[in-house]
């Protein structure tokens, strides 16, 4: 969609206007403003979070968010739960097949779509994460959703997604990402069937990651994100809300859409991303690079340098190392890590990691590529390879130890364990 602007950097102050002359010059509070909105402050962060960590956005709208509205009733989650007590702990590594898709005849939307995969910690503390699959056929019609729970981060798989936000409308298709704040109310249309994968913080906010020695350029660069320009419908009539609050969902109605903000400046506002814009950075010499080294966003924990989320993609590239074993080395691992594949293959697995599947390999689990690929990895002469632009796996990577929904346990993949069969002893004493 053309309604969308550079970001040009994380927590800059952006300013939008669907209405030129909407936005109050001078001050945020007018005694009033101009065309007669109705200021509002929407804060991502604590009111005393240090100035360069401090999110909030003044939006000016047709109407206060409080207009109108009914009681919050609770509503049955069906597969959407954060009861993380109720979850079960297993360090085996897993795997799923891809899920079905919507049966035909069935219409699900966005929300009643999801499906909760794993997670850990307590929404009401601020603390730990979700992870999500979602699957839908039918748009969000005169129906909004926000979580107060924690920022979405969205990983369309089929199907790309139009967002209509507080802040503008935002089109992602695949190989795209797109992260709603806490807080910040959406709706999700389809053009059919669309799945995908979903990824919830309850505490902390996406950022870039640092680049260290790696210097001012590389990876993500910050004027690739965009976000929405100021749109806005005038809409009265019956409205429904779902809100994400404490692991919990409720409902309630309005007499008017909540997308209604004319204009709006500030720090705190979602935005998208093209994974086909990260610039990679790899090994031109020897050994398998960290797969930190291909972080997108992060979220880092009070532990200096540990995530509660790395958002992760291993992305078309050159691998040119010599003398080296060039698939993902065999490691365990303090961090937890959940993989999805959105196109292709990934260079670690040669059969049954298909566009759609997902894994999890638990902190200080065993894991690496397959028999085969190891086979393979020995023995293939070491020429410059260019992994293929049709392919794009990810990994959400969290030092939480993650439980397992019961929607999950019942889908997984039996036989994966059985990739790994065949890795017998090779060593041969005095050789």
């Amino acid at each position: 969609m053309s309604d969308l602007k550079y970001l040009l950097g994380f927590g800059n102050s952006i300013e939008s206007e669907a209405v030129q002359g909407a936005l109050p010059q001078g001050q945020n509070t007018p005694q009033r403003c101009p065309f007669d909105l109705y200021a509002e402050q929407l804060t991502g962060t604590a009111f005393t979070a240090p100035r360069h960590l401090n999110l909030r956005s003044w939006q000016y709208k047709l109407r206060p968010s409080v207009s109108g509205q009914t009681v919050y009733k609770k509503l049955e989650k069906g597969h959407f739960s954060n009861d993380f007590g109720a979850f079960t702990v297993d360090p085996t590594q897993l795997r799923w097949k891809e899920p079905a898709m919507v049966e035909e005849g069935q219409s699900v939307d966005f929300v009643q779509g999801i499906s909760t995969m794993a997670g850990i910690g307590d929404p009401a503390l601020k603390t730990g994460l979700a992870i999500y699959m979602y699957s839908c056929n039918k748009s969000m019609e005169n129906k909004a959703f926000y979580s107060s729970d924690g920022d979405f981060l969205i990983v369309p798989q089929i199907g790309s997604l139009t967002l209509k936000t507080e802040m503008g409308r935002i089109h992602v298709g695949i190989q795209e990402i797109v992260v709603i704040p806490r807080g910040i109310k959406f709706s999700v249309c389809v053009e059919g069937p669309s799945r995908g994968y979903i990824c919830e913080i309850f505490s902390g906010h996406l950022r870039l990651p640092e680049l260290g020695p790696i210097g001012a350029n590389g990876l993500a660069n910050a004027r690739d994100f965009l976000i929405p320009s100021a749109w806005f419908e005038d809409f009265e009539g019956n409205f429904t809300v779902v809100n994400k609050f404490s692991g919990e969902l409720f409902e309630f109605t309005l007499n008017h859409s909540v997308f209604d903000t004319v204009a709006w400046h500030g720090t705190y506002y979602p935005f998208k991303y093209d994974l086909r814009n990260y610039n990679a950075m790899n090994t031109v010499t020897y050994d398998h690079p960290d797969p930190c080294i291909f972080t997108v966003l992060t979220c880092q924990s009070a532990d200096p340098g540990t995530a509660v989320l790395d958002f992760v993609i291993f992305p078309p590239r050159w691998m040119v190392g010599e003398h080296t074993f060039r698939p993902p080395y065999y490691h365990r691992n303090t961090m937890t890590e959940f993989m999805g594949n959105i196109i292709g293959s990934y260079d670690a697995k040669s059969a049954g990691f298909t566009p759609g599947t997902a894994s999890l390999h638990s902190c200080m689990t065993a894991h690496g590529p397959e028999a085969s690929v190891f086979k393979k990895g020995s023995t293939i002469e070491l020429n410059p390879v260019r992994y293929p632009n049709d392919h794009l796996q990810f990994m959400f990577e969290t030092c939480f130890m993650l439980k397992l929904a019961p929607w999950a346990l019942d889908r997984l993949d039996q036989n994966y364990l059985e990739c790994w069969s065949g890795l017998d002893k090779l060593y041969v004493s005095g050789k």
